[in-house]
């Protein structure tokens, strides 16, 4: 969540902000209790920025405002206060206000004193005071000392400030997230609470001031929205009706939400926003509709862009679809590097593709030396998940596909499954594994996570099976690993069995060695290809490689290499070494790959199933912690009896990694055979649903 950052001082207390966007009416996202930062505003910045000018800033005591020492300093009055010195400072004459929970007094506070600038308001999980406390909070008191813990007692200054504030901000977000399988967003919400002091946020609740009395709410003159969750744990729903009530505005309800349905439902919540400041600061519409008989056949492609192997698999399957249905229209929705293939390929890229937050760059961030956790990465990517969904989900309001097939599109995926009503069109799932797995070394804690993510998606294709028209497993039951869910769930490999098709392996090539005089490589000597995937993650490895180059020729004369960075390393940030080659991205990769004697390679599914199909030798390197390549991929290549496995502490010592590179060279392959067929098979299965 990037954007024009600055600050504001007003006596002596500065104030952080950002300004996303330039087009359009302008949002003030407004701050809340100062526990959290203008990052619980993460899931709308990013989507809300594409149609309008949108400002944060983080309130005192938070983010990278100051933390000002006293509790006059966090009065109602002082938060009003910043907000205008914001808008000044911004050059904002008017806007709408979007408050959440403490912040929506501050909203409604603004629209009475400056009338003229506010266009409207949204207030979110409102606490104004104006219904009594949930009852389970009223048996305990902030600024008495009370000897008991448990529950709402420790919503008590003294706790805080004499140990328990970790104990406390667990116990609060779980209450702020009455929602199931909210583990991100409470951890979320813990990280951003310790980043204040707990004698300030102390400071924070001594300064609470009555609410607005009602009579002073009808004054307010602009257009009000209140979204309040049925279940929330802080505040009663019934002060979202009284403050619609008081305003004269529009609630909505969400029955089996919390307290921050924006953080746990943001599809819901940002459409419901979109839609309010589209009505309170409307603009001209242009639009075509066609009618049904007159559109043509048309499909969305939508293909992962963690490495190039989806993409490679995806055309394929595009070619053979096309077979069925010569009149297709085939648009993609894609990210770098996937649309450096497609366009070579000669297809059609969405121009909304622009708008989509790269996951590639996200998990490059993500990786340090030959180490990327990939079930943590993401997670940690969910803000960029919702935002590329709602591209999803704009793309496809605006143009009528009659289908939409998902290559590991894990956002179109699960938001579809929470949101059920935007599906408008047949849905095809394809995926090459199934089930998050925990590291060992991430203890009870990781496992239970990886159980929680697994148990939220059966529950949802239990309860909403008709949502996938098709689900496909590339690949075979055989090569789903043979383990389960988590603790009380079912196994992986019988729970697929029951809910996919099954494709086989889609390799994209007839298998075959290739002449490598055909590529410019001479015809004797020994080649080793080394590759490290699509992604800009393998740049380690590289140079572990490179490293074991002098001691592998040495012990294998005549060997040469070639080391292929791919579209997002650059080779001349690699050293050069006799007897090495670099090359960049090679859209032909695969028969580089069939040309060569040996490969050297990352775990990834794509270019070791490619080089078990052209019954090439090859060493891989998993990349630790990635539960995929170390788990999911493994199995299959057992299964196939297919490559040699080093650790990457063993691939990082010259001589081991010389070593296998040469005992790679003179062992016979004896790989299972891959099919050929599974771009036809998958192709059938989607054919039917156009």
């Amino acid at each position: 969540m990037t954007g024009l950052r600055g600050t504001v001082e007003r006596d002596g207390v500065t104030i952080g902000y950002a300004v996303h966007g330039t087009d359009g009416p302008t949002v003030l996202l407004l701050p809340t209790w100062s526990i959290v930062s203008s990052r619980m505003w993460k899931a709308q910045v990013p989507y809300l920025s594409r149609h309008y000018r949108v400002i944060t800033f983080d309130g005192r005591g938070s983010g990278r405002s100051d933390r000002p020492v006293g509790a006059a300093a966090y009065n109602d009055s002082e938060f009003v206060a910043d907000a205008l010195a914001v808008l000044d400072a911004t050059g904002t004459e008017s806007c709408v206000l979007v408050g959440f929970s403490r912040g929506c007094p501050w909203a409604l506070q603004l629209a009475l004193e400056q009338p003229g600038r506010v266009l409207g308001i949204v207030c979110i999980g409102p606490a104004t005071r104006l219904a009594p406390k949930l009852e389970e909070r009223t048996h305990w008191t902030f600024n008495e000392r009370h000897e008991n813990t448990d529950g709402w007692a420790k919503y008590n200054r003294y706790y805080w400030v004499e140990g328990g504030y970790d104990d406390f901000l667990e116990f609060f977000f779980g209450k702020l997230f009455s929602e199931p399988h909210s583990t991100k967003q409470i951890e979320d919400c813990v990280g951003w609470g310790r980043e204040i002091a707990p004698e300030r946020l102390v400071d924070t609740e001594v300064a609470r001031q009555d609410h607005l009395p009602p009579e002073r709410l009808t004054n307010v003159s602009c257009p009000v929205l209140v979204i309040h969750g049925a279940q929330d744990g802080i505040r009663p729903h019934l002060e979202g009706a009284l403050l619609a009530e008081a305003t004269g505005g529009s609630l909505v309800t969400v029955e089996g939400g919390g307290h921050a349905p924006h953080a746990r439902d943001p599809v819901m919540v940002n459409g419901l926003l979109r839609e309010f400041v589209d009505r309170v600061a409307p603009r001209p519409v242009r639009r075509t509709w066609v009618r049904a008989l007159s559109r043509p056949r048309r499909a969305l492609y939508l293909s992962s862009p963690i490495g190039l192997g989806h993409a490679r698999r995806d055309l394929a399957i595009a070619r053979e679809l096309r077979t069925h249905h010569p009149d297709l229209q085939l648009d993609w929705l894609a990210q770098h590097p996937v649309t450096r293939v497609l366009e070579d390929a000669g297809e059609r890229v969405h121009p909304a593709s622009s708008y989509l937050h790269n996951e590639s760059g996200h998990i490059e961030f993500e990786a340090g030396e030959h180490d990327l956790h990939a079930f943590q990465a993401i997670r940690r990517m969910d803000e960029l998940l919702v935002a590329n969904f709602l591209t999803f989900a704009d793309v496809v309001a605006d143009t009528p596909y009659d289908l939409v097939i998902g290559d590991e599109a894990w956002e179109v995926d699960y938001f579809l499954h929470e949101n059920p009503e935007l599906k408008r069109f047949a849905y095809a799932w394809m995926t090459d594994f199934v089930g998050w797995l925990p590291m060992p070394d991430g203890g009870s804690r990781e496992a239970r996570l990886t159980a929680d993510y697994n148990a939220e998606m059966i529950e949802q294709r239990a309860r909403f099976a008709r949502l996938r028209d098709r689900s496909v497993f590339v690949g075979d039951p055989d090569d789903i690993v043979d383990t389960s869910f988590g603790p009380g769930l079912p196994g992986i490999r019988e729970w697929t069995e029951r809910t996919f098709d099954f494709a086989g392996y889609v390799t994209g090539f007839v298998p075959e060695r290739v002449d490598r005089t055909s590529l410019g490589y001479p015809a004797d000597g020994l080649l080793c290809v080394v590759t490290v995937g699509g992604s800009g993650v393998g740049g380690s490895l590289l140079r572990a490689v490179l490293g074991a180059v002098p001691a592998a020729r040495r012990l294998v004369p005549g060997l040469s290499f070639v080391v292929v960075t791919g579209p997002r390393i650059d080779p001349a940030s690699l050293p050069p070494v006799p007897g090495v080659t670099l090359r960049g991205y090679l859209p032909d990769l695969h028969r580089h790959l069939a040309a060569a004697d040996l490969a050297v390679t990352q775990g990834g599914l794509t270019t070791c199933m490619e080089l078990t199909a052209a019954r090439v030798p090859f060493v891989y390197v998993p990349l630790r912690h990635h539960f995929e390549q170390n788990f999911h991929v493994a199995a299959r290549l057992d299964r196939y009896r297919a490559g040699h496995r080093l650790t990457y502490d063993e691939a990082a010592d010259p001589l081991v990694l010389a070593e296998t590179i040469a005992k790679a060279l003179t062992t016979p392959t004896d790989y299972r055979p891959v099919a050929t067929d599974g771009a036809a098979r998958a192709a059938g299965m989607l054919a039917g649903l156009l």
